[in-house]
């Protein structure tokens, strides 16, 4: 347990579960998909950062179809069953893309799985989803400054205990922190937008093992019938 929570690649630790499925709708905007090739496309989306099992991707997916944000779109020549959204789960994806950060995830993971799926989609309009993230990181910048000064006001007023003094250093650092992360957010942010963006349409990689067999037509059946010897009695 201990490890899966401090794992520098998270999957379905705290929030992660919700984080991932939200993931998953944001690559169903760009069309019908299969468990697997949706497995990979988080993976390789997210630059390695989302990593886990090929069951677990799946049993994501199974939260999603419950809720009514994905449906059956038929199956691949090979028998894959793909996934599709509903008109409520390209609205949801739509929104976490925009900002929507899944129920007890992290901002910071949230903004850099955002970012980085929305340059690799080559429909999805980048551009504003990196403004975005900007904008709402400047915020959290403006507001955690604020909690620095009012803090070293507080430190600083009147004559205190050596105990309220450290509890008033401690809030300081605590909001000092605060700052630095959207400090370094909005410093990676810029560089995001400064580089060349390198979009691709998704691949279509099939599981290794467990590949249902591609449909045949009648003539292949009768011609393969035909050319098997006869059953000895």
């Amino acid at each position: 347990m201990l490890g899966e929570a401090f794992s520098p690649f998270p999957f379905l630790s705290t929030g992660g579960s919700m984080a991932v499925r939200d993931a998953l709708l944001a690559l169903l905007t760009a069309g019908p998909a299969y468990g697997f090739q949706l497995h990979g496309g988080i993976i390789a989306r997210t630059g390695g950062r989302r990593t886990g099992n090929v069951g677990q991707t799946y049993a994501t997916l199974e939260r999603p179809a419950r809720q009514g944000l994905i449906e059956p779109a038929g199956a691949t020549d090979d028998g894959l069953p793909l996934h599709r959204l509903t008109a409520a789960g390209r609205e949801a994806a739509v929104g976490w893309l925009h900002g929507a950060d899944a129920s007890g995830s992290d901002p910071w993971d949230e903004t850099i799985d955002r970012v980085l799926i929305a340059r690799s989609l080559p429909e999805c309009d980048a551009a504003t989803v990196v403004a975005e993230e900007r904008d709402r990181w400047s915020a959290r910048r403006d507001v955690a400054s604020a909690r620095v000064e009012h803090a070293t006001r507080d430190g600083t007023a009147g004559t205190v205990d050596a105990e309220d003094e450290a509890e008033a250093d401690l809030a300081r650092l605590a909001a000092s922190a605060d700052l630095h992360r959207a400090h370094a957010a909005l410093a990676w942010i810029d560089a995001v937008a400064a580089a060349d963006r390198l979009a691709y349409p998704p691949k279509a990689t099939r599981p290794k093992r467990g590949r249902r067999p591609a449909a045949r037509s009648s003539a292949d059946t009768t011609a393969r019938e035909a050319a098997q010897p006869p059953a000895i009695a």
